[in-house]
């Protein structure tokens, strides 16, 4: 197997940098799958997979609005990420897990390892507790061809309350950054980029710029465009030039490519897939339009 970051960029390249998310908010799910259940959770879940397939490269599901129904949630959440295999996606799980060594090594086996119970090519990871939290995640990506996406920069209105901390005439999300310098070496893949993914919001489009001076080779996972109002120019702050168009990881977007208007309202599920796909084809297409200027961070 290849390594994550030339599948992902292999598939970015392909088809755009959209990714899409799928988080099942509570009391949003149609009643058309079965409503705000684990088994309508499930089966919304592999709806979005099935609108997503050949249309982008990449899905992430968001654990904690699957955990939220217990068991049965978690089951769910295995039926999308088994689905989300079958139909040739890559999978970024969504659990922001960070924990002391032993514990870590549990949340890496069941993400990242051949026989995970929720198969995923990489999984997201809190760095603050040490780096040593990270190491478990890093040794299952080594030797899977996986990929470990660490917050860095997130797009949420409190990021600033500790990331931009001034440590030592630095953000604190820069001194995180500095310190993974090995690991992202460490992870490259063949094709120069790493597979350890770093999380850079597209609320923050100067602090992108900032994460991909630090750290040139890394993917970025980019949260925050659309619902959370980052456009498509902010999103790919971070993204390098490579001949006529940026590349460096993917976007995400999922409210405004799961939940778009109209989508709640569908009277079929034939309905509601096309609504779901024109979603997915109109943000795909604004991220690839503005993926192909030129202007950019230098290679």
């Amino acid at each position: 197997m290849s390594d994550f970051a030339t599948r992902l960029i292999a598939g970015a390249r392909r088809l755009g940098p959209l990714c899409v998310g799928i988080d099942p908010h509570p009391g949003k799910i149609p009643d058309l799958f079965g409503g705000d259940t684990p088994d309508g959770l499930a089966a919304w879940g592999e709806a979005v997979v099935a609108a997503a397939a050949g249309r982008v490269a990449v899905v992430k599901p968001q654990v904690g609005l699957f955990e939220r129904h217990g068991p049965d949630g978690m089951r769910a959440l295995q039926r999308v990420c088994q689905a989300s295999k079958e139909a040739g996606l890559l999978v970024i799980t969504d659990a922001k897990r960070g924990d002391i060594g032993s514990t870590a090594s549990g949340y890496a086996l069941a993400y990242l390892s051949p026989t995970a119970p929720f198969p995923s090519d990489a999984v997201t990871v809190n760095p603050y507790m040490g780096l040593d939290t990270l190491e478990p995640f890093l040794e299952q990506a080594e030797a899977h061809g996986k990929g470990v996406v660490v917050l860095a920069r997130t797009s949420n209105p409190g990021s600033s309350d500790f990331q931009a901390r001034d440590l030592e005439g630095a953000p604190l999300y820069a001194r995180v950054v500095e310190a993974l310098a090995p690991a992202i070496e460490r992870l490259k893949g063949a094709d120069g980029w790493s597979s350890l993914m770093l999380v850079a919001g597209a609320t923050g489009p100067d602090e992108a710029r900032h994460l991909r001076q630090l750290a040139p080779d890394a993917l970025f996972l980019v949260p925050g465009y659309g619902a959370q109002g980052g456009g498509a120019a902010d999103a790919l702050a971070g993204f390098r030039r490579t001949g006529n168009r940026l590349e460096g990881g993917v976007v995400n977007a999922s409210r405004s490519v799961t939940f778009p208007e109209g989508a709640d309202s569908a009277a079929s599920r034939t309905e509601w897939i096309t609504i779901i796909e024109a979603a997915i084809d109109e943000a795909q297409a604004d991220l690839s339009k503005h993926a192909g200027r030129t202007s950019a961070i230098p290679a």
